[in-house]
């Protein structure tokens, strides 16, 4: 009877975690995930963004439900991408124009993620 108690209990606990998750904003793995087939057009090596890299980011833009979600996509962006050697603003802030996505706020090394709305 013990066992059964505790089992329910974990299995509840569990349940709860994930609920939690899912209402979180998304992850910086999804984010690196969906935005990585845009790096060569970001580095100025190919002449337009890929359809990977378009239906990526649609899917992030869609996936911005709040504006913390927006906020933290923003954030993992802009962190993966100061670390890579090569992205150009010129073409970092095309993306979304060449994408055809709408979003609210620039996107640019320099953006300040915490000020979009």
């Amino acid at each position: 009877m013990k066992n059964l108690f505790v089992s329910m209990f974990v299995l509840l606990s569990v349940l709860f975690l994930v609920a939690q998750v899912t209402e979180a904003a998304v992850s910086c793995g999804t984010v690196t995930m969906k935005a990585a087939p845009c790096l060569n057009y970001a580095k100025g090596t190919d002449s337009a963004p890929s359809a990977q890299c378009c239906t990526g980011l649609t899917a992030l833009a869609t996936s911005a439900k709040t504006l913390d979600d927006k906020k933290a996509i923003c954030n993992c962006m802009k962190n993966a991408v100061k670390n890579i050697k090569g992205v150009q603003d010129k073409y970092l802030s095309q993306i979304p124009t060449a994408c055809k996505i709408k979003i609210n706020f620039p996107v640019s090394l320099s953006v300040n993620c915490d000020k979009i709305n």
